[in-house]
């Protein structure tokens, strides 16, 4: 939690956080923040103290909603800067950065980096800035030990914000399945208004419409695959594509609040008007594989075991996994699930990066999503739903919605 990253950092050597790039969008920036419209800010943060908010004068107001100490970029005259930078842009920055450390109290020490930006120019300028202050040394890594590690768990507030997006993204997901069943039909394909067929495309616009409508937003797009790509996991669908019946459609939606918020990640799997044998088969199997899982789950368990049990259960039913074969394209080919927070992905990891600390303690929100993916025979399925670890130690579903595989039509 984010009462932890004092800890941490101490844990891990670290006098100083630095924090880069916009107010929104940004997971970092909007943890210690809030969030908020800044273009571009940066916020220092020393060990055991709050830190300062440095943002362009325009924004003041929006800066001063953090409750953090806030600096105006003005306090460091550009004039100024420009002279003794000899007019060199990366210069003139590089000084700045001197001056905020300074009036952070920041003169030595490993900072580390964290924020959203563009890499290019922050590496430059932070390249000079380690020249002119040599006792400070920057520190990036490629697994964070600080904020990933605070974030895996959430206080009450952070589950009640994803909860919310729980029930919004449910009741677009139940717009969408109304809308479908209710569509014409003619010769097994959906019909649009205007009497063409329905594409994947047509729905695509309508889920952004209905999120907007929520004031929520779909930072990622969604994926609607139907056919053969619903059978490849990340493919989002081809928009041009028609919708028909008896295919499976694969329906994974995972959108945040505005400004970059909190996600909600959700997926179901449907067939419209009827279902084949070997599909219904298949998602049973999916089926019964999530309810064990679920029934399974015990607190502090490594979420990685839950992944291997998921293998094996897979594997007793006659399907190839990542757990025997890590290069499968068919089968059982991804981890069991993933955190949920400010990032769609995030600690606790269940795959084969997963780490020890990656458990199933009091505070963490993660999803179960197992899956059967075989596109060489024109189908995928997919069950997903968040669920949070309470403080009482119980597990629980964020959101609920009917698993229902066929859908049946229902227009006249």
């Amino acid at each position: 939690m984010k009462k932890d990253i004092d800890s941490l950092m101490q844990a891990n050597n670290i006098d100083a956080l630095l924090v880069m790039g916009s107010g929104q969008h940004n997971p970092t920036m909007v943890y210690l923040t809030g969030g908020g419209h800044l273009t571009s800010a940066d916020l220092i943060k020393p060990l055991d103290k709050k830190g300062i908010l440095f943002h362009g004068s325009m924004e003041r107001d929006e800066a001063a909603k953090s409750g953090l100490e806030t600096h105006s970029y003005d306090r460091y005259p550009y004039l100024d800067l420009k002279l003794a930078a000899r007019g060199d842009p990366g210069e003139i920055m590089a000084l700045r950065y001197v001056h905020m450390f300074e009036d952070a109290g920041i003169s030595s020490g490993n900072v580390a980096i964290y924020g959203e930006v563009e890499i290019g120019p922050k590496f430059s300028v932070l390249n000079r800035v380690q020249a002119l202050l040599p006792d400070i040394k920057f520190i990036g890594y490629f697994n964070d030990p600080i904020f990933m590690t605070a974030m895996m768990t959430k206080d009450q507030e952070e589950v009640d914000r994803i909860h919310r997006m729980g029930k919004v993204t449910t009741s677009v997901v139940r717009r969408v399945a109304n809308f479908l069943q209710f569509s014409p039909v003619l010769n097994e394909t959906l019909q649009s208004p205007d009497k063409k067929a329905l594409t994947i495309g047509d729905i695509r616009r309508k889920i952004n419409l209905w999120l907007a409508e929520e004031g929520v937003e779909n930072p990622h797009g969604t994926i609607f695959s139907i056919g053969h790509d619903a059978g490849v996991p990340h493919s989002q669908g081809d928009d041009n594509q028609p919708i028909t019946l008896g295919k499976t459609i694969v329906f994974d939606i995972y959108p945040c609040e505005a400004g970059g918020g909190y996600y909600y990640d959700f997926t179901r799997t449907w067939s419209l008007g009827y279902a084949s044998p070997e599909v219904s088969k298949a998602y049973e199997q999916v089926k019964t594989v999530y309810d064990s899982i679920v029934s399974e789950l015990t607190i502090g368990q490594l979420f990685s075991h839950y992944q291997k049990r998921t293998c094996e259960m897979f594997e007793n039913l006659g399907h190839i996994t990542v757990l025997t074969n890590p290069a499968t394209m068919e089968g059982y080919v991804h981890s069991l699930g993933h955190g949920v927070g400010l990032r769609l992905h995030e600690m606790p990891f269940s795959g084969a990066t997963a780490t020890p600390i990656e458990k199933l303690v009091p505070g963490c929100v993660f999803t179960i999503e197992p899956g059967l993916y075989y596109p060489s025979r024109n189908f995928g399925i997919r069950i997903e739903d968040t669920y949070q670890v309470t403080t009482e130690g119980t597990f629980e579903k964020l959101a609920d919605y009917p698993y229902d595989l066929v859908l049946p039509i229902k227009h006249a």
